[in-house]
């Protein structure tokens, strides 16, 4: 019976994640980019603006706290072994690709920023709330649109979110030092709920300390690696770029693949890993304190820029150098080849990965609770958030112990279902960007407040 379903998930899950969503998904990137005029030459304002703080505007959270909890839960294990399976499948030319479809992927989540504060409401005890469901039944009228939405996110928590990384987190802890997958499923389930009890502020707070310094040190680890392999950083551009375009064999330790391969594959990843339209990341920017849309939209796009631009591109070149410089790494898997580059860098190299996996998959457990709670908050009431989080430290524990094949493949399916109402509420509500962008960004109006009423409604 397990089988069958998870041959049937299987099936469901690439055929979602087929060109079908990857066109709608980099199209709609591309579409936002040019109609927004490329906010990410704005970038570096975003930057400035994510670690200020906005003294008297309205939110739960700073907004560096809010995105740090998006990073929480977008920075995982799909950034190191998502793009070592990028590699393995489509060559070294699927790096490049990853790292385009970041940097389109910077204007989708930018939009998805302004949505979730221009629609957010106030709950009657203060919090606020936000995310694509209010986008589609606030601003389209499409409640249920936005009830599947919830759903969908709801039960993805408790899988890319939840079990999976916990079974991450537990099988490299196993086969790195032999510690029983129970005691590491207890460990992080008692972690976990010391933070997700408190709530979106405790969850904030925890985030905004582990995500720089977790961030950093891998960034770290990787330029040195790099500075190792230094001998083969060039050749290893050279031949990303090449193969991105040319069908010929990627020589070296990779095996040949067609131009096709290499931008499915990529595309497909720096999707996956960088969550632009997928709909996750704007439930928590609508927490922020901002005082105006475009503000938290612009701290919103920051993220993917780090997240895949900055990441997921030193990941690549860390995979890439190393398969030069050592060609007898085997191609197996993503999770075969990750282990087998970063092994091959002596001293630090096993450490920087462990680490790595270890500290992004449990940021992720935390960022997906706030996600999954916000939705079932939605679809229930405030009255079974409790028991949603005790249910979803439980099953921390579960995912540690489990066999995940068919989670993993519910999961896939689930964030793909996640994305297409997400993307409905983009793409009809282009013009709403538009003319917000064009009120505080284009005309330098970026520390004015919203107009009273304006992305504030009670619920």
């Amino acid at each position: 019976m397990m089988d069958k379903l998870n041959e049937y998930l299987t099936e469901l899950s690439g055929w979602l994640w087929g060109w079908p969503m990857i066109i709608l998904l980099l199209g709609t990137h591309v579409y936002l980019t040019v109609r927004l005029r490329f906010p990410q030459r704005h970038v570096l304002k975003a930057i400035r603006l994510s670690v200020r703080r906005d003294p008297g505007a309205t939110g739960d959270v700073s907004q560096f706290g809010s995105l740090a909890t998006a990073l929480a839960a977008t920075i995982g294990t799909g950034n190191i072994v998502g793009v070592a399976t990028a590699v393995a499948l489509g060559g070294p030319g699927a790096v490049l690709w990853c790292w385009l479809t970041g940097v389109f992927g910077i204007s989708t989540k930018y939009a998805e920023g302004l949505l979730a504060i221009k629609y957010r409401v106030k709950t009657p005890d203060g919090r606020m709330q936000g995310g694509p469901m209010y986008a589609l039944e606030r601003g389209l009228g499409w409640k249920w649109l936005a009830i599947l939405f919830a759903l969908f996110t709801a039960v993805a928590s408790f899988g890319i979110g939840n079990t999976v990384q916990a079974n991450a987190i537990a099988t490299v802890t196993s086969e790195t030092y032999h510690i029983s997958p129970y005691l590491t499923g207890l460990t992080v389930s008692l972690l976990a709920a010391a933070v997700i009890l408190g709530g979106v502020k405790s969850i904030a707070r925890v985030c905004a300390t582990l995500v720089p310094f977790m961030a950093l040190f891998y960034v770290l680890g990787c330029v040195y690696i790099l500075i190792v392999n230094a001998d083969f950083l060039w050749p290893a551009l050279k031949l990303i770029c090449h193969s991105a375009f040319s069908p010929q064999a990627a020589g070296g330790g990779f095996i040949g693949t067609t131009v096709m391969m290499a931008a499915r594959f990529g595309i497909a990843r720096g999707l996956f890993s960088n969550e632009s339209g997928m709909g996750s990341a704007p439930i928590v920017a609508a927490a922020a304190q901002t005082r105006n849309p475009v503000r938290q939209a612009l701290v919103s796009s920051s993220g993917t820029f780090w997240d895949t631009v900055v990441i997921c591109a030193l990941t690549g070149l860390v995979i890439v150098s190393s398969v030069l410089a050592y060609p007898d790494i085997s191609f197996d898997n993503g999770a075969t080849l990750t282990r087998a580059a970063f092994a091959k860098i002596p001293v630090v190299g096993a450490p920087l990965l462990t680490f790595g996996l270890l500290t992004f998959a449990f940021s992720t457990i935390l960022g997906w609770s706030y996600y999954g709670e916000r939705a079932v908050e939605y679809l229930r009431g405030h009255s079974w958030v409790f028991s949603y989080r005790v249910l979803y430290i439980l099953a921390i524990f579960a995912g540690s112990v489990m066999n995940l094949a068919v989670v993993w493949n519910l999961a896939d399916c689930m964030n793909a279902l996640m994305a297409i109402p997400n993307l409905v509420s983009l793409l009809c509500l282009s013009g709403v960007i538009v003319h917000e962008t064009r009120k505080y960004l284009w005309s330098n109006q970026l520390d004015k407040v919203m107009e009273e009423g304006d992305g504030l409604r009670p619920e």
